[in-house]
């Protein structure tokens, strides 16, 4: 296959499709109805990952965040948005694993992933927990880098390095989503979101300035929240993971070029410009 033949299966993903895919609550809903997002992520080495994805799930849209992390980043989180939930209860979608590392994690940590992935609720699964990825019992998501696509395949047999994955981002996204049996988003300058379905779609908004640290993390909350709104969706076509997953990272480009305005960004600036980013996307 040539390569102008393969970028013609790869459907591209802007705000018009994004659009379609904001949850806008009615009159009627309540924080419940409006979706309830559970968050594993953040660690003592990195509690920061906690509070970007938690901000950007809030100001993504969605009626409440569970919050069971660490003690470090669970205090951090406490402080930037008190009127996120620590105590355990019912969730429509899991968020977990940024921040984290897998050969650090405790026990602890990895058993309330483990038990989130058993749920069979839809959960976004990112960085230091994709080891884990054969053990969810609901429609699944990962969100990976380069680095990381290379272990989450190595470790289902599939030896590649992330140089090569860099080379082929489009032609690895499919082949992970095949081996793996979940949704793929490889980020990268083009994000490349493919399903085990074959659904194949790419979102290449965002300046070069979105390169940054704990950018991802702010992805996986955007996505976090997308989810949990689209629960019953999902439940219905796990397919509509891979519209969500698209339509994140469309939304994590906009914020982007908002925040920036052509100069430098920081993660925290793309998660706080979201709110006017949606408003202006609903807005057309």
């Amino acid at each position: 296959m040539t390569a102008q033949e393969q970028a013609e299966q790869w459907q591209r993903w802007g705000a018009e499709d994004a659009r379609k895919w904001i949850a806008v609550p009615a009159a009627d809903d309540d924080k419940y109805s409006r979706g309830v997002l559970g968050v594993l992520t953040g660690s003592s080495r990195f509690p920061g990952a906690a509070v970007l994805g938690v901000e950007a799930a809030v100001r993504t849209g969605v009626g409440m965040v569970r919050y069971l992390g660490a003690g470090t980043p669970t205090r951090l989180v406490m402080q930037r948005r008190p009127e996120i939930v620590t105590a355990g209860g019912r969730v429509q979608a899991w968020l977990a694993g940024s921040g984290m590392d897998a050969a650090s994690r405790t026990s602890r940590e990895s058993a309330r992933i483990r038990s989130a992935l058993a749920e069979g609720v839809p959960a976004v699964l990112d960085a230091g927990a994709l080891e884990l990825v054969g053990e969810a019992s609901g429609a699944l998501v990962i969100t990976p880098h380069f680095r990381e696509l290379s272990v989450a395949l190595g470790g289902a047999g599939t030896d590649v390095d992330a140089s090569s994955i860099a080379a082929d981002p489009a032609g690895w996204a499919v082949r992970a989503a095949e081996t793996l049996g979940v949704t793929v988003l490889l980020k990268g300058h083009t994000t490349f979101v493919a399903s085990p379905g074959g659904r194949r779609l790419s979102s290449s908004t965002g300046p070069s300035w979105l390169a940054t640290a704990g950018s991802g993390d702010v992805l996986g909350g955007i996505l976090g929240a997308l989810v949990a709104t689209h629960a019953d969706a999902i439940a219905r076509d796990p397919e509509t993971l891979a519209a969500l997953a698209a339509t994140a990272a469309t939304l994590h480009g906009l914020a982007a070029d908002r925040a920036s305005a052509g100069g430098p960004i920081a993660a925290l600036d793309i998660a706080e410009t979201l709110p006017s980013t949606i408003a202006a996307l609903l807005a057309g």
